[in-house]
């Protein structure tokens, strides 16, 4: 199916399905965007924030679930024509899981920016985490060594330098100070 893919064709998330195997992509308004292999530094930065998590919501007897990518998360399951696999989604309310992947809108999400995504982390995903009701969403950019913290519920926006102490909105107390 690779070689078919068009620019100003539509896609849905059956065609995501028919990709070949080890082949990932996301599908944000019935556009297929290819995903490359995650780089070694974006790897560190997954894995380090994970295990923050993951620890944080062991210790305090946490319902929530972090996820890493690739995991699917239907924002909206009426909607077709998008797919997207965040790097690090949290999902506090066990409902929403299944073995195909998220349905609804995460608690928190986490992208890791690389130098084929920015765009559309910063401004797509951005706009479609906001709508769909995602309590915070993070943007971490190795490339800038900061943070965009978005907490889409009580409307704030902050930046932080990678090195500062990033608190969380959706855990009132915990905050994870991220670095390279």
């Amino acid at each position: 199916m690779d070689a078919l893919l068009k620019e100003d064709q539509m896609y849905t998330i059956e065609d995501i399905y028919h990709l070949p195997d080890g082949k990932r992509a996301e599908l944000i308004d019935g556009r297929i965007y290819n995903m490359a292999p995650p780089s070694w530094t974006h790897q560190r930065i997954s894995s380090y924030l994970h295990n923050r998590i993951y620890n944080y919501i062991k210790e305090n007897n946490g319902n929530c679930q972090v996820l890493a990518a690739p995991f699917a998360v239907f924002l909206n399951d009426a909607d077709q024509k998008n797919y997207l696999e965040p790097d690090l989604t949290v999902i506090c309310d066990p409902s929403k899981l299944d073995e195909k992947g998220c349905h609804g809108a995460p608690d928190w999400v986490i992208e890791i920016v690389s130098p084929t995504s920015r765009p559309r982390d910063y401004i797509k995903k951005m706009m479609k985490y906001a709508a769909a009701g995602v309590r915070e969403y993070w943007i971490v950019d190795p490339e800038k060594a900061q943070v965009m913290a978005y907490q889409f519920d009580c409307e704030i926006v902050e930046q932080y330098a990678f090195g500062e102490e990033v608190p969380v909105g959706i855990f009132e107390g915990f905050s994870i100070k991220v670095e390279l």
